[in-house]
């Protein structure tokens, strides 16, 4: 009988071995359903290669600190979080403290990776149900150039890059990559129950990541756990269509597809690169039989709501934006001037996205409005901007829904603009009608230490039926 060190020292050596990847364009990424129960992992593994690996702490080389950056975030935060913004700034100095979620693919066989998981100390953010494991032996696939029709010549998507904030002409591209449009009949699978399970760990654990490989999905998903709270605001149901207006990479459109069964999952990217990486994504974690319900486009977002107008409904916008952890290490002192420029401009093309997001949801439909920034000009202030423009719109009290009950793990904060020093969330406040209103325009999560999760921010507007 193995340790859980030894079978994971196996695993990352034997199974997850990553080499580079030579980009594929979307004409010629083939999707092969290939599920196997693999058993007991200990079984598979040579014991040679047990000695070689383990899950650890990561330790990666020293990354550069951007100074302007860091200046510009001292200055901004101090202000909008307080007291909390020592504690974070702690945090994002600090990259070996950020902890990591794993997400299971329920559409694999997990049970083992989940004993492991659980032998190692990590535990389930949310409730979960039993995962059954999805035999399928389907042909592959070809991720083709199509369009989804139904009612409407083409189902026209849209969006920005949230990695490439620039260009502020929406760009023409009508293109929509279907995941495999195929002529051939299969027969009817039974899917696994939709569940989403995460598992997280209080120490920064990071289980071993597994590689691409043609013909195999991959049984689970690296993440910040915090980056699944937008899905769960967004409460999709079975046979809904969905809207991921920014969905590169692709975690949360996983996340969505794991938590229930759509009839339609519309994932945008009008990035090139972005989306190659989104289809990867799809490719490796979604069965051959999902190909007529979750498709991928690559159209300007900002326009989105004129041309699919009232079609979905819910749409997630993942906005593009000052990512915070990223912004204070993957550029010099030149590059960080730049970014700070650019800064100054994303709060109109998120409005932008935002507007357009609203006027595509049908009448009773539901936005959730995400970013992963802590700047408030970006999030609080964006959500209201827009809601004058939308009297037919409500945004809905999160606080109580999601802040509350993962309090244990996360950190929250729902007052823009004004010192914070409560970190845990209540149900009492000093001023009730004000506090509602702040929660309302959405909450906020922190990283602090021993909670490093986030910075994710997420509020949900519902349209009037």
């Amino acid at each position: 009988m193995f340790s859980v060190t030894q079978l994971c020292r196996i695993w990352r050596k034997s199974s997850f071995k990553t080499k580079k990847l030579t980009p594929t364009p979307l004409w010629r990424c083939r999707w092969c359903n290939c599920h196997t129960d693999r058993g007991n992992v200990s079984q598979q593994l040579n014991p040679e290669d047990r000695r070689n690996n383990q899950v650890t702490k990561r330790h990666k080389k020293q990354r550069t600190l951007c100074q302007p950056v860091l200046d510009h975030f001292d200055q901004q935060y101090s202000e909008e979080l307080g007291d909390l913004w020592p504690y974070a700034r702690e945090v994002l100095l600090d990259p070996q403290s950020w902890q990591y979620g794993i997400m299971l693919n329920r559409f694999t066989a997990v049970t083992g990776i989940a004993q492991i998981l659980q032998a190692q100390g990590f535990s389930t953010l949310l409730p979960q149900t039993d995962v059954s494991v999805l035999h399928s032996n389907g042909p592959s696939i070809t991720v083709l150039n199509s369009k989804y029709q139904e009612g409407k010549d083409t189902l026209s998507t849209l969006c920005i890059s949230k990695g490439s904030p620039g260009d502020p002409h929406p760009q023409s591209d009508n293109s929509s990559f279907a995941l495999g449009q195929d002529s051939q009949s299969e027969p009817a699978l039974s899917f696994p129950p939709p569940s989403l399970q995460c598992y997280i760990h209080p120490s920064p654990l990071r289980f071993p990541s597994q590689a691409h490989r043609p013909g195999q999905l991959k049984q689970y998903y690296l993440l910040n756990a915090a980056s699944l709270l937008p899905v769960l605001a967004l409460q999709v149901k079975d046979g809904e269509k969905v809207l991921d207006l920014c969905s590169a990479p692709g975690g949360k459109a996983l996340a969505i597809m794991q938590s229930a069964s759509p009839a339609l999952l519309c994932c945008n990217e009008p990035d090139l690169h972005r989306r190659d990486w989104l289809a990867k994504t799809l490719e490796s974690f979604l069965p051959h039989s999902l190909k007529s319900r979750v498709i991928v486009s690559a159209q300007d977002g900002r326009s989105f709501g004129q041309s699919e107008a009232g079609l979905y409904d819910k749409v997630l916008v993942d906005a593009p934006c000052s990512n915070d952890r990223s912004w204070l290490y993957l550029c010099n002192s030149q590059q960080g001037e730049q970014r700070l420029k650019e800064r100054a401009g994303l709060p109109s093309l998120q409005a932008q996205l935002l507007r357009s997001a609203l006027l595509a949801v049908c009448p009773g439909g539901t936005v959730v409005y995400s970013t992963c920034t802590l700047s408030s000009f970006e999030n609080f202030s964006v959500v209201e901007t827009v809601l004058k423009d939308f009297p037919e719109a409500e945004a809905e009290d999160l606080w109580e829904e999601i802040a509350i009950p993962l309090s244990k793990y996360f950190t929250f904060s729902s007052n823009p603009g004004h010192g914070q020093t409560t970190q845990e969330p209540t149900l009492q406040t000093r001023d009730a009608s004000v506090s509602f209103y702040r929660h309302r325009l959405g909450i906020l999560v922190v990283p602090q230490p021993g909670k490093t999760w986030g910075p994710m921010f997420l509020a949900r507007i519902r349209t009037r039926k």
